[in-house]
């Protein structure tokens, strides 16, 4: 079940690439709304392999991050409801849905920067903001402090630490794999359930 570190290998093969801070703003954007590999994976072995600029890499993979949150959002706002709507009066669901709507809304900008900043996957909370009609300009406050806050850390101990990081994230990618898959399931039932 090495799924996640063969993942890990493909997304890392790419970190080497001349038009590698492409690849890394177009992982950031896709992972934000759609892709399950987080960007660190990327962002890790660049900022080691370019310590020098290891700011830029994080600002890049902050920023592509943002948009591709607002990727999401729009998906959650516009397309999701096509889908969702039909489920919910399947399911009977409605009460439940409002409910979870009500604690987005109120809690809406705390939930975006934890999700941002934490290895929670970023895209099932940047399509439930859409989903739930959060407020555009506070939820790309709180995606630009969460993910900020996070892919800064990354490089930061990425410059600090070198090698020994990058290899200890590549020793335990399918443990961290399978460990946020859990994590999403359970995060979905305490949410929706």
């Amino acid at each position: 079940m090495k799924i996640f570190s063969r993942l890990y290998d493909f997304v890392l093969s790419w970190a080497s690439h001349p038009k590698a801070p492409r690849y890394l703003g177009a992982l950031s954007f896709a992972e934000s709304s759609f892709f399950p590999i987080p960007p660190d994976v990327m962002l890790a072995p660049m900022v080691l392999a370019q310590r020098h600029r290891a700011w830029f890499f994080a600002a890049l993979t902050t920023l592509w991050s943002v948009v591709g949150g607002v990727a999401g959002y729009l998906i959650g706002m516009f397309l999701f409801g096509l889908v969702a709507d039909p489920i919910i009066q399947f399911y009977d669901a409605q009460a439940a849905f409002d409910s979870a709507r009500e604690q987005f809304q109120k809690h809406g900008v705390w939930i975006v920067f934890l999700a941002g900043f934490t290895p929670i996957p970023y895209k099932l909370f940047t399509i439930s903001a859409g989903l739930a009609s959060m407020s555009l300009v506070p939820f790309v406050a709180a995606s630009l402090v969460g993910r900020g806050a996070r892919f800064f850390l990354v490089a930061g101990l990425i410059y600090a630490g070198g090698e020994r990081f990058e290899t200890q994230l590549r020793r335990y990618a399918d443990g961290i794999g399978w460990a946020m898959v859990v994590l999403v399931v359970v995060g979905l039932l305490l949410f929706y359930v």
